[in-house]
């Protein structure tokens, strides 16, 4: 009967989802109670399960001979299932301060847990089929929170999220069918279960199916050259940009590639190949651009997307090492990312939600006004610079060490790769902070400016508490990460 139960946390947002779009609810505050309290429930009962995760798969139906649709709780789905269900309460808190002076609300809520449940089926996904119909089923679910203010650059922005997508699946979908005609099994299997006596002599065919895989699912980690739709989703309300940058989108991509490399190809197939030479160098492309153009970047949102591109290919270059503790990495990565990044974009939304300010040079003073907001995003920024006691510093500890352990001219690249993106880290957080809260003299004695900066205030509890949580548990997980690596140690070399 408990094996039964993993449908729960799939099943229950996306009924609390419809029954919003089917009834709408117009009082405010019953709404919220209404939304939050399913939301919270998912949780618990998600929390409930991954503590205790039923033995067996559960097979819902088949679309065919060999082409069952099942889910089951590994080692893997307890890690992403967790990260999913810790975060997604407090982003709902979050979320409904910001959008209290919004259109459609009821709308955007609905799709944001609808979104919730979805999230819930990429990470219980027992094999390669189901992963990718519920991976295709977040790019539409996601689409009408996209489009939501229905204002030209937001219309733009969900056409190029659309045709990015839809390339990108249409790659993971040759990857997929290829993995089910040539493996012994499509159940995720920790090493793969790839049929090499089906293969023969063709190891340059799988080596090519693979990138194209990988391509397809890194569309959605924003792998360089299929970034671009990142930062251009930027327009979306904010609680859409912390959701595709931290939590949902772009992490299922990062899980999918996961999945696809360490439990269905096999890390030792593909390790010193010219496919895994090709992840790598992408990876390390992406970085370097992506941490050059947050420095350029004057847009407030946009810099912290730059941000999430550059972030996601550090877990790939992990991932890439095809090693036991490069997934161990990816995966410390990928927690630790998850909960500052959140926190930062949450902070950037707070700014632009009191103050009505989009860019970077419009700052000025406005930290005095907001001290604990500017506080919360000082700890993300140097927390995802990479200083020591603070939890992006234990995820790139832990890639680097990945990239020594491999033992190659890529690996030793690759960790100069990591310095220069954390000194350019460095430069577009923690100079963001520096020109809020240490204004130039002249701007701060000009009397309309001052009367500008006394109408500005911190948010109200809905969106500090949320902030608060992450910024400790940045930190906690900064100077007592031992326990979480060494769980993520049993997972990464498939003993769960």
């Amino acid at each position: 009967m408990k094996l039964y139960l993993i449908l729960v946390p799939i099943v229950l947002p996306v009924l609390t989802g419809v029954f919003m779009l089917i009834r709408p609810i117009k009082d405010v505050k019953v709404r919220n109670i209404f939304v939050e309290t399913a939301v919270v429930l998912n949780t618990i009962i998600t929390i409930y399960l991954l503590l205790d995760p039923p033995a067996g798969t559960l097979e819902l139906f088949s679309l065919g001979d060999k082409l069952p649709m099942t889910l089951r709780i590994d080692g893997l789905a307890s890690f992403f299932g967790c990260i999913v269900a810790c975060l997604w309460p407090l982003a709902t808190l979050y979320t409904f301060e910001y959008m209290e002076h919004e259109h459609r609300v009821n709308t955007f809520l609905a799709f944001y847990t609808i979104t919730y449940g979805i999230t819930m089926g990429v990470a219980f996904s027992g094999n390669i089929v189901t992963l990718y119909l519920f991976y295709e089923t977040l790019t539409m679910v996601t689409l009408p929170l996209v489009i939501h203010t229905m204002s030209d650059a937001a219309k733009k922005a969900t056409r190029k999220y659309l045709y990015y997508m839809i390339g990108g699946t249409a790659f993971a979908f040759i990857g997929m069918v290829y993995y089910a005609l040539f493996s012994s099994s499509i159940e995720f299997t920790y090493g793969g279960s790839l049929d090499l006596t089906k293969v023969g002599h063709y190891m340059d065919v799988v080596y090519f199916v693979y990138i194209l895989a990988f391509f397809g699912f890194g569309v959605k980690a924003a792998i360089f050259p299929f970034h671009g739709w990142l930062p251009e989703a930027s327009v979306a309300p904010t609680p859409v940009t912390a959701l595709l940058h931290a939590v949902a989108v772009v992490k299922s991509g990062i899980f999918a590639i996961m999945r696809f490399t360490y439990y269905c190809f096999g890390a030792e197939i593909l390790k010193g190949s010219w496919a895994a030479e090709i992840a790598v160098i992408f990876a390390m492309v992406t970085i370097v651009y992506a941490s050059t153009m947050g420095v350029k970047e004057a847009h407030f949102k946009r810099r912290l997307a730059y941000s999430t591109v550059s972030n996601l290919s550090y877990i790939i270059l992990a991932l890439s090492m095809m090693s036991p503790l490069g997934l161990l990495a990816g995966m410390a990565h990928m927690l630790f990312h998850a909960v500052m990044k959140i926190s930062g974009f949450f902070c950037v939304g707070a700014v632009m939600h009191k103050t009505g300010k989009n860019y970077v040079y419009e700052l000025d003073g406005v930290g005095k006004r907001m001290p604990l907001t500017f506080l919360f995003f000082f700890i993300s920024g140097v927390s995802l610079a990479g200083f020591p006691l603070f939890s992006g510093f234990i995820g790139k500890y832990q890639i680097a060490l990945a990239l020594f352990d491999d033992g190659s001219v890529l690996g030793d690249v690759g960790v100069l790769v990591l310095l220069y993106s954390a000194l350019m880290t460095a430069i577009y957080m923690i100079s963001v902070v520096v020109r809020a809260v240490f204004p130039d003299k002249e701007i701060m004695t000009d009397e309309r400016k001052i009367a500008e900066l006394e109408k500005y205030s911190d948010p109200t509890y809905k969106m500090l508490v949320p902030l608060a949580l992450f910024s400790i548990a940045t930190v906690i997980f900064g100077i007592w990460a031992q326990p979480v690596i060494d769980r993520l140690s049993i997972v990464a070399n498939g003993r769960f």
